[in-house]
């Protein structure tokens, strides 16, 4: 019986002294970020399909930047097919708005995940925005390549790692 609870104490001080794996954000990364024009349904919905269809295009272009430099001729590279695709989807969503795709420094609200702050701030960036641009955002980093998928609101502490590449 004593061996039994020696055992069973080191197992729960095992699980709860192992240090939780962190992802930090490396000052040179792009980030990807969709916002969608509201926050209403129709507008989230369209939000995630244009994200989707881009997903899938870089998936087809076996989209591997080697380096930062390489990371940002490719999405330099790519606009114009990311604009025929998000032209493509409205039409066929029939959801007719502007939208706005933007290459440089752009503006990021402070995000929190796994205790860890990534301050709001100017970051290199590729973001397109729906209509008027205020609803909730899909974001994540497309180099290096590793994504941070925000959870629906109903679950805003749940974030999944995904590789967007």
């Amino acid at each position: 019986m004593k061996k039994a609870v020696i055992i069973i104490a080191i197992i729960i001080l095992l699980l709860t002294t192992q240090k939780k794996e962190e992802l930090i954000i490396p000052q040179e990364a792009i980030r990807f970020r969709v916002i969608a024009n509201s926050n209403i349904k129709e507008d989230q919905n369209l939000k995630k399909k244009i994200t989707t269809n881009i997903y899938n295009e870089f998936k087809k272009l076996d989209f591997k930047p080697k380096d930062l430099n390489q990371a940002r001729d490719n999405i330099k590279n790519q606009i114009p097919k990311l604009e025929n695709i998000i032209a493509k989807t409205l039409e066929e969503e029939n959801q007719p708005q502007e939208y706005n795709i933007n290459y440089g420094l752009n503006y990021f609200p402070e995000k929190q995940y796994r205790g860890i702050i990534y301050p709001e701030g100017e970051y290199e960036s590729l973001v397109i925005t729906l209509g008027d641009g205020l609803g909730e955002n899909f974001w994540c980093v497309l180099f290096p390549p590793l994504c941070l998928l925000e959870a629906d609101k109903t679950e805003t502490s749940d974030v999944k790692y995904t590789s967007f590449i």
